[in-house]
């Protein structure tokens, strides 16, 4: 099977995935009664790892529930020495740059990753590493933030592959890679 990167995640109108103060709590702005996931673990499902920045990978340690991932998540930094003993049979730091990362965790057998984090999902489109997004859209405007995209060395296009409406509010569009 063809490596493949992918990105489930939500953001803004005005496109960003945190706040001013790196605050989520915009992510419960739209009553959920029925705890519809959209998706995400059938998307989750697919997926062999994940790839995921050191804040994202600190956010989640900080959530109030159990470690909330069955699949092996590979942490990326270049200022952790280690992964927190309460997560390190689930967490795994890795080094280098991204093909270098990317050919480690190959190796391992993972080949279908799920990137998250809003550096990492950038630092993988300017490589043009991302094969498919599925960006959930909420009706808000932030004003500034942390943005889902940063500058291009390049254009890359996508395809819509479908677009649904949520929740009566958010919606969700699902993105393939077309190479030009």
């Amino acid at each position: 099977m063809n490596p493949q990167n992918a990105i489930y995640i939500a953001q803004s109108l005005d496109g960003y995935i945190a706040d001013k103060n790196g605050g989520i709590a915009w992510l419960d702005s739209i009553p959920n009664p029925d705890g519809d996931d959209m998706g995400y673990y059938a998307f989750l499902n697919r997926m062999d790892a994940l790839v995921m920045g050191r804040i994202t990978f600190e956010t989640v340690c900080g959530f109030d529930c159990e470690w909330p991932y069955q699949k092996p998540v590979f942490v990326l930094s270049n200022t952790l020495h280690e992964i927190p003993e309460k997560y390190q049979d689930k967490a795994f730091l890795v080094k280098g740059t991204l093909s270098e990362i990317l050919a480690q965790i190959h190796e391992k057998g993972y080949t279908r990753l799920y990137i998250d984090g809003g550096k990492t999902i950038q630092q993988f489109l300017k490589e043009d590493l991302i094969d498919e997004m599925i960006i959930t859209t909420f009706p808000l405007l932030l004003g500034g933030g942390f943005p889902l995209f940063g500058e291009l060395t390049q254009l890359l296009a996508f395809e819509v592959q479908s677009s649904q409406i949520y929740l009566g509010n958010l919606v969700q569009t699902h993105f393939v890679r077309k190479k030009i």
